[in-house]
């Protein structure tokens, strides 16, 4: 591939510091961002000076995190332990509940120097998929559409763009995509009566959509994330979205059905993604590297977008809306 094309790669690290191979990864002009996790984690004040060191090297990274809540939260140890949104949406006040879940999720998040949590979850909870399950707001659309975006309201207004994740839905098939390759039989006028809502209806509240490692027979053959069809004609072209397209995991084995590593940030960027997610699997990461790199692959000028607003209240604990926030989480039992 001879045109430049646009688009990056986010990748991660091993430990709690950067060591010298990391330096050496992240000064790449490929790379544009990169994902903590859990390992990566161990005090808020170890977290703001890890990114401290790394924005040294790049201050332009997009620094991200699953902090979802529930049992998808990597930032725990010094940080409030967040409700599954399923707890939520079992809540008279679920809507008020949800934005305030938001608003402090994402000042926690920027507080300690991050952009970016990959949230909210958009998929529907059809009682199918385990790796959905309490991660998604409910199973009925509309609920879910009111639920996510009140809670997107909160993250806006703390500061943080949202990222809908799993485009068109990852709710109805069973198997995981971390371990497996889901397969979703259902029709394209299905999806749209039922796991698209969330996604169109918020399209212009979301800055950024993670699609699935799933497969939607009916409408293409290939996994969401590496679909034209699903990110192009219909995200875009019908949707109208503008944002950032993050590509999930490509070291899933969801996506190892295009092939290698190389394959596989090849295959998602020439979809239509803005960035290449490679994590847990350093030597995929070199080998997406030497791909981006021979694809000529340019920044997505979008990627900007995902930066957090600039947040220097290290107080902020003891701001009102963190009273606020914290208080109706405790009085609902959602947070301790």
């Amino acid at each position: 591939m001879t045109a430049s094309l646009q688009g990056s790669l986010m990748v991660d690290i091993a430990g709690k510091w950067l060591t010298a191979e990391d330096r050496h990864l992240l000064r790449q002009p490929e790379v544009a961002g990169l994902i903590i996790f859990a390992r990566n984690i161990d005090s808020p004040r170890q977290v703001r000076e890890l990114c401290a060191s790394i924005r040294a090297i790049r201050p332009e990274l997009i620094l991200a995190v699953d902090q979802e809540g529930g049992r998808v939260q990597r930032l725990r140890q010094g940080f409030v332990r967040l409700p599954a949104m399923r707890a939520i949406a079992d809540n008279d006040n679920a809507e008020y509940l949800a934005e305030q879940c938001g608003w402090l999720m994402a000042t926690e998040v920027l507080a300690v120097g991050l952009d970016l949590s990959f949230a909210p979850v958009l998929d529907l909870d059809h009682q199918r998929s385990a790796v959905v399950g309490s991660r998604a707001f409910e199973g009925n659309p509309e609920r879910a559409t009111q639920l996510a975006g009140a809670f997107i309201r909160g993250m806006n207004a703390a500061g943080m763009a949202a990222c809908g994740k799993h485009f068109p839905g990852h709710g109805w098939a069973e198997a995981d995509s971390h371990v497996a390759i889901p397969v979703d039989e259902r029709s394209l006028e299905q999806l749209r009566a039922a796991d698209l809502v969330p996604f169109s209806r918020l399209s212009g509240q979301l800055a950024a959509v993670m699609p699935a490692h799933v497969i939607y027979p009916q409408v293409d053959n290939q996994p969401a994330g590496f679909s034209r069809r699903w990110l192009q004609d219909i995200l875009r072209g019908e949707m109208g979205f503008d944002g950032v397209i993050f590509s999930d995991d490509l070291s899933m084995a969801g996506a190892h059905v295009v092939g290698d590593a190389a394959s596989r940030i090849e295959a998602a960027l020439s979809a239509g993604c803005d960035m290449g997610l490679v994590c847990n699997d350093r030597a995929a990461a070199e080998l997406a590297l030497s791909a981006a790199q021979r694809m000529k692959v340019k920044p997505s000028p979008r990627i900007a977008r995902m930066r957090g607003q600039g947040f220097a209240c290290t107080d902020y604990r003891q701001q009102p809306r963190w009273l606020e926030a914290l208080g109706a989480l405790k009085e609902a039992q959602l947070v301790d």
